[in-house]
């Protein structure tokens, strides 16, 4: 079976049941992504239980609390050879491997990463790595989309858009946040907006949050109190949170990249063993702040719910920047998400520690500024404010704080962008060459309306010109078609290739050019995508299509050539246009 069409090709004979297809195979990607989901935390659950008390019962009678800094050395000994030696592409926080097979591969996904992923980052979160669920969750569910789009031959286009829709699943499922999981989808792995694709992955988001919610419950990630904006001055203090988000989004991302860095440097240790030594030195660190271990939830809800000192937040904020650079820098297994939402409560609950002593009487507490901070660091790594604020929603169910979260949000994602064009997924991708942009720009050729690049001011022929004087005017101008028009109403398309074939055949000049035009006319409308255009032209072999009013197929309002194609794509390529 294989499906080559999209939701776009409704005057299609077969719409409504390529339709119906691709929303049951999206509902099936979400059972799917649903289960992965709920099995990806049972079985960080299981390893770290395995880790800590087995390595506890085995160590800890000689080294009493010392055996912590092992454990997380162990998984590194594990995680290393399974990702180097069955898919080195399951090493790090697998969203930016996700949007380079969308953009460089029409979204092919080896299958067999699903189960090297979830082994790989289960160990080394489960063994105290400092890593999140979410890029492992995304990377093994966009896996699943697409080796269902691969089992089932679907179309390049539709395959991109089943890997998102596996994205989507895996973050609505991991953290409750359905919608948040949409907009992941389009904001950060596709990297645009549209209707078509919006379709599909709701319907494989709302399917996973389903799954998850009856295993699960219907509860929130994380349980805060009801906080509210104080007064309107208090915007001032969160503006500047924004600003210091932004600054510290960069600085997560400078320092996680200058880790990787500095180990790939180190080439007398094989690139297997060199978890083993990251993990280490985490485990050092987690003798002293064990918070720095795995995902570290339980941390951010203490610090949202006021319960943690001053002096240890702001520790925290800097521990566990330096662990999670070390877990995934050395080639561990996990997600930055998660880390980024810690870090994030840290240095908002930092600033809200020091705004409320300094102005008690116009702020909320500090809790309320850790959880707008959660946000703001997001969306500065990611650059996608949007996700940002609606995730951290979701996961919270605080409405009350959606103001100051908006504006943290934008104003963190602006100065990440000041000050590093490329977020924290695009910036692995570029400093391997791959421009996912360009990608994106490109593919954007198949949603840009016909308007946008048509000539209005077009040159036309009566059809009861004579052949004679039209081949003058055509060798006047460096057009080789025209419209013919019949009054005021579009009669056909002639090119020159045409009159000088009839001129030729019976040396005839004087005849009239309706003598020889071909009425049957192919149009498109200026509402249609340059994509559908493409396929016209391609199936009529033709260079060249009038466009006409929606209303009045016979009123000409442009031409479109493709000459007007290529310079749009060439433009789109250079992200030119927008």
């Amino acid at each position: 079976m294989k499906f080559t069409t999209n939701l776009k090709s409704h005057g299609s004979s077969n719409y409504w049941l390529d339709s119906s297809m691709l929303l049951a195979i999206a509902a099936f990607i979400g059972l799917g992504t649903g289960f992965a989901a709920i099995g990806f935390k049972m079985l960080i659950g299981i390893f770290h239980t395995g880790f800590f008390r087995g390595t506890e019962n085995v160590l800890g009678s000689f080294l009493g609390q010392y055996y912590i800094v092992l454990v997380p050395a162990l998984g590194g000994l594990l995680v290393g050879p399974i990702v180097y030696f069955l898919a080195r592409e399951a090493k790090g926080h697998g969203v930016p491997e996700v949007m380079a097979a969308v953009a460089e591969k029409d979204g092919v996904i080896r299958p067999r990463l699903v189960l090297v992923k979830a082994v790989a980052s289960a160990i080394t979160i489960g063994s105290g790595g400092s890593a999140g669920r979410e890029g492992p969750i995304v990377q093994i569910s966009s896996a699943i989309g697409s080796t269902i789009g691969q089992v089932l031959k679907v179309s390049p286009d539709i395959l991109k858009t089943l890997v998102a829709c596996g994205a989507a699943g895996g973050i609505s499922a991991t953290f409750n946040a359905p919608i948040g999981g949409v907009l992941f989808a389009q904001e950060v792995i596709l990297g645009r907006f549209t209707t078509n694709n919006f379709i599909l992955i709701v319907i494989s988001s709302v399917i996973s949050a389903i799954v998850s919610r009856v295993y699960w419950g219907d509860n929130p990630s994380f349980l805060v109190q009801p906080y509210e904006l104080v007064s309107p001055e208090e915007l001032g203090f969160y503006v500047v949170l924004g600003i210091l988000a932004g600054i510290f989004a960069v600085i997560y991302n400078k320092v996680l990249y200058g880790s990787e860095d500095l180990f790939e440097k180190i080439k007398v240790i094989p690139e297997y063993v060199k978890p083993a030594i990251g993990g280490l030195m985490v485990g050092f660190m987690g003798l002293y702040y064990p918070q720095v271990f795995g995902v570290g939830y339980e941390t951010v809800e203490l610090v949202l719910r006021n319960e943690l000192s001053w002096a240890l937040v702001f520790i925290l904020l800097f521990a566990k920047l330096i662990a999670t650079s070390l877990t995934i820098g050395s080639g561990g297994s996990g997600g930055v998400f998660a880390p980024s939402l810690f870090m994030g409560s840290m240095l908002g609950g930092s600033f809200g520690y020091l705004v409320d002593k300094l102005f008690p009487a116009i702020t909320a507490l500090p809790g309320a500024y850790a959880l707008v901070g959660m946000a703001g660091v997001f969306a500065g790594i990611s650059q996608a404010p949007i996700t940002g604020i609606i995730i951290i929603f979701e996961m919270t169910g605080d409405y009350k704080v959606i103001l100051p979260l908006m504006l943290v949000c934008v104003i963190s994602s602006l100065v990440a962008k000041g000050l590093c064009p490329e977020s924290i997924y695009t910036m692995k991708l570029a400093r391997r060459g791959v421009n996912v942009r360009k990608g994106q720009n490109v593919d954007m050729m198949g949603i840009m309306p016909v308007e946008a690049v048509m000539t209005s001011d077009v040159e036309t022929l009566d059809i009861n010109m004579t052949l004679k004087a039209a081949k003058e005017r055509m060798l006047q101008r460096s057009f080789t078609g025209f419209p013919v028009m019949e009054g005021d109403k579009l009669a056909a398309v002639v090119t020159y290739e045409q009159v000088w074939n009839a001129i030729r055949n019976d040396g005839d000049e004087t005849r009239l050019l309706k003598d020889i035009v071909n009425h049957h006319l192919i149009c498109v409308l200026p509402q249609d995508t340059i994509g559908k255009v493409m396929e016209k032209m391609a199936e009529g072999d033709i260079g060249r299509l009038p466009v006409v009013d929606p209303d009045d197929h016979s009123r000409l309002i442009g031409i479109v050539t493709r000459s007007d194609i290529i310079e749009a794509y060439s433009l789109a390529a250079n992200g030119d246009r927008g």
